[in-house]
């Protein structure tokens, strides 16, 4: 049986040979016929800045008043998008679409400028940090993220070193061009992978269905399984802080195969981290609100709630009034329409849009899909989806509603 984990998780755990190793992996600079932007001034944000000209969707994640729901989508950007498949065409390579700067910015703007979403979230992937701390991946056709150095030992721990964020940079001057590409017309988001999700990949060596290989490792050598998650946690949390000071107004945590774990092992082996990486982050950017997405979270909601998040993100298999009413009314909510309602004649997916705002109530609700947008989903619901959400005032939208409940007891 596993030793149970300490809540209070820092790098300090961490053997010192771990940072004084170079990192076996280098980042590969990936060659483009794009020329660079001319360097932009820093931006000077305060982290714990609030103002009443904050976009929309961040003042729902704090809980202020807003007369209406924000509304964004996981996957906005992607395959469904004409553009973008055109794009594609141009630049096959994802690491090439999501690592340069240029095209990060041009296709995070595609949705912006197609449906005017109420939040731009910068095109990338919770794997793009990995080689800035010494883990270097491929991404191929069929097989998707590959990482040929998987660590599960002491030894493999030896690649790890703290995280260069110049090797990121691509990620900072893109969010800076987002934010003044923008303006305060809606929220740049920017998100991360949490430790667990992150390291599903570093252990199995890529993606996998079964998850046998970390899971076991919880039981053979949890003292490596520890330190490799409290290496990511910091990194993660540094990554997180990185985002925001280059303009990100909130950050999004992935913890997307968290589900795949027992309630009991994922409070002890996932939980305590992305706990963790609030702390930290809270402590420089207090007012920086946080959300966090778990595919398959129905059995979690009240143990994601404790993590000291802001917005908890709900997929599309929990019943929104459930999770409102499991959760409660002092922590945000996000989604969670299912994405195939897309694939729906446009009176069902108004119907469900408003089915979902009205069990989340006015305050502190992020509409959003309960998973991300399909590949295949017609352009033309994605707009209606923005269209509606933007017709919802609820001074009316509610007052409808009361109405309409009281003719029915009538």
């Amino acid at each position: 049986m596993a030793t149970s984990i300490n809540t209070t998780i820092t790098t300090s755990a961490l053997p010192s040979s771990l940072f004084l190793q170079p990192g076996v992996a280098s980042f590969n600079a990936i060659s483009h016929p794009f020329k660079p932007k001319p360097h932009l001034s820093k931006f000077s944000i305060t982290c714990s800045a609030t103002s009443s000209s904050d976009p929309l969707l961040v003042k729902a994640a704090r809980g202020d008043p807003v007369s209406r729901p924000p509304a964004w989508m996981m996957r906005q950007a992607g395959r469904y998008m004409a553009v973008y498949r055109k794009l594609a065409e141009k630049y096959p390579s994802f690491r090439e679409r999501s690592e340069i700067t240029d095209l990060i910015v041009e296709i995070s703007l595609q949705p912006w400028k197609a449906f005017r979403p109420d939040g731009v979230i910068i095109f990338s992937d919770i794997l793009t940090p990995l080689p800035a701390f010494g883990i270097d991946f491929d991404i191929e056709d069929v097989r998707g993220p590959v990482i040929q150095s998987p660590i599960r030992s002491e030894e493999g721990l030896k690649s790890l070193h703290p995280i260069d964020l110049e090797k990121l940079s691509f990620v900072g001057e893109s969010l800076k061009i987002l934010r003044q590409e923008v303006g305060g017309q809606a929220a740049i988001l920017g998100f991360v992978g949490a430790p667990w999700t992150i390291a599903t990949y570093i252990v199995e060596g890529g993606t996998t269905r079964t998850y046998t290989t970390i899971k076991s490792m919880c039981h053979t050598a949890p003292h490596v399984l520890r330190t490799l998650l409290s290496h990511l946690t910091q990194a993660i949390a540094d990554y997180i802080v990185y985002q925001v000071e280059s303009g990100a107004d909130c950050i999004q945590i992935f913890d997307s195969w968290g589900g795949q774990l027992p309630p009991d092992m994922w409070e002890r082996w996932s939980k305590p981290y992305i706990k963790e990486i609030v702390n930290l982050v809270k402590k420089k950017c207090p007012k920086t609100p946080i959300v966090l997405y778990i595919n398959g979270n129905g059995g979690l909601l009240e143990r994601m709630k404790d993590t000291g998040v802001d917005v908890i993100g709900l997929d599309w298999t929990v019943d929104m009034a459930d999770g409102r009413r499991r959760l409660g009314s002092e922590i945000g909510v996000q989604g969670n329409v299912d994405p195939a309602y897309l694939f729906s004649p446009h009176a069902a997916l108004t119907e469900e849009i408003q089915r979902v705002v009205r069990s989340a109530g006015p305050r502190r609700h992020i509409l959003n899909l309960g998973h991300g947008v399909l590949v295949g989903t017609p352009e033309e619901a994605v707009a209606h989806f923005f269209e509606v959400a933007r017709s919802l005032e609820f001074e009316s939208f509610f007052q409808n509603k009361a109405a309409e409940d009281a003719t029915l007891v009538i």
